[in-house]
């Protein structure tokens, strides 16, 4: 008995000695870390960093005998698509086979990079169909494209509010694309269109005149969304202008987020993601999360910590950690095995195209209350 302390401590030794011997393998992240959309970069990094976390401390993964770690690059590219290009060049010249992008512009500039020598595994954060026509076999796309939200939004908001759009979106390439299929979508319906008020919501400091403009056409809706933060601030301004209607809001703001900023109250009437904590099966997450970085998450961190799993397990299947190609093989199966602590949804599988097939769900917001939008299957 007189031997237990020495004998724990060997163990503790053997243990970090095999942990000194693991390979550790880079992980490479581009995003913004700067800037207007900094919060959003963040988020993502902060849910690719928590997987990380969580498999170094379990012992790390094992691939062909040999123990692994994981350790994140991140740089800044500001939201800005050369430098995102700039980046994974720098990443791809430092041996990293795997690359998160949480951005439209810059996943859709870097895609021909994947296949070129030396290729990678483009794990990509952006709702934008375009990456999935790009029929790129390096990329690997997480969260539902957004035109699946589309037509349960506009039937939502025209059933409740009426038939008049107005349209305050973000001006980014993304923000636009939304705006098109939006204001397509709206007159399909039955609807009208106003004028195009949208602002840059990555420089913008005030919103009141872009509102105030979209209100003078009366409109029943207004579409806005850009990061989370400004587009709070842009309810705050049509509130505070009178505005009595419903919002659309882009998939790239999080109520979760917009409730920080401003009331929740405020925020009655409108469409948009649901919160992670309202999906089944997401508190283990949560809550772990919410200790770890003493805020909530939204589906950035969790979409991507489920990605960087995906990655993990992916690399386990294939038997290598540096040959993208055989990691991008073994995604679908990597996927559909995962436990639900790890995927966070309810996993189907990956598409032929690279597009995780997972449970995501849009929220209508009334009273306090969110009221669940299914949405259509993947396209």
């Amino acid at each position: 008995m007189k031997k237990a302390p020495a004998l724990l401590l060997s163990l503790a030794a053997l243990a970090l000695a095999a942990s000194a011997q693991a390979k550790v393998v880079n992980i490479g992240y581009s995003g913004p870390l700067s800037g207007g959309a900094a919060s959003y970069g963040k988020d993502v990094q902060s849910g690719i960093l928590m997987a990380i976390d969580e498999i170094n401390a379990a012992g790390g993964i094992t691939v062909k005998g040999e123990k692994v770690t994981f350790n994140l690059v991140s740089l800044d590219d500001r939201y800005l698509p050369n430098e995102t290009a700039t980046n994974v060049k720098r990443l791809t010249s430092q041996g990293i086979s795997t690359i998160f992008v949480p951005h439209a512009g810059g996943i859709l500039t870097v895609q021909p990079l994947a296949t070129r020598d030396p290729n990678f595994l483009l794990v990509a954060y952006s709702s934008e169909p375009k990456i999935l026509a790009a029929n790129n076999p390096m990329t690997l796309m997480l969260p539902p494209r957004y035109d699946n939200y589309v037509a349960p939004f506009v039937k939502q908001e025209i059933s409740t509010f009426g038939k008049k759009l107005g349209m305050i979106g973000t001006t980014s390439a993304y923000g636009k694309a939304w705006g098109d299929v939006v204001s397509a979508e709206w007159k399909k319906q039955g609807g009208t269109v106003g004028t195009d008020n949208g602002v840059d919501y990555s420089t913008t400091v005030d919103y009141s005149s872009a509102v105030t403009k979209a209100l003078a056409e009366k409109p029943d809706v207004l579409f806005i969304g850009g990061p989370s933060q400004p587009t709070a601030l842009v309810v705050k301004a049509a509130r505070e202008q009178g505005f009595k209607g419903g919002f659309i809001v882009m998939d790239q703001a999080k109520f979760e987020q917009m409730n920080q900023v401003v009331p929740q109250s405020y925020l009655n009437g409108a469409v948009g993601v649901l919160p992670i904590a309202q999906f089944p099966g997401t508190q283990v997450f949560v809550n772990q999360y919410t200790r770890k970085y003493k805020k909530i998450p939204t589906s950035e961190a969790a979409l991507n910590y489920m990605g960087m799993n995906i990655v993990a397990a992916a690399m386990t299947a294939a038997g290598t950690t540096d040959d993208a190609v055989a990691i991008r093989a073994k995604v679908g199966a990597a996927a559909a095995s995962l436990p639900r602590t790890k995927s966070i949804f309810s996993i189907k599988g990956v598409t032929a195209q690279g597009h995780v097939d997972a449970d995501v769900l849009a929220a209508y917001l009334k009273d306090g209350n969110f009221t669940k939008l299914r949405l259509p299957g993947l396209k």
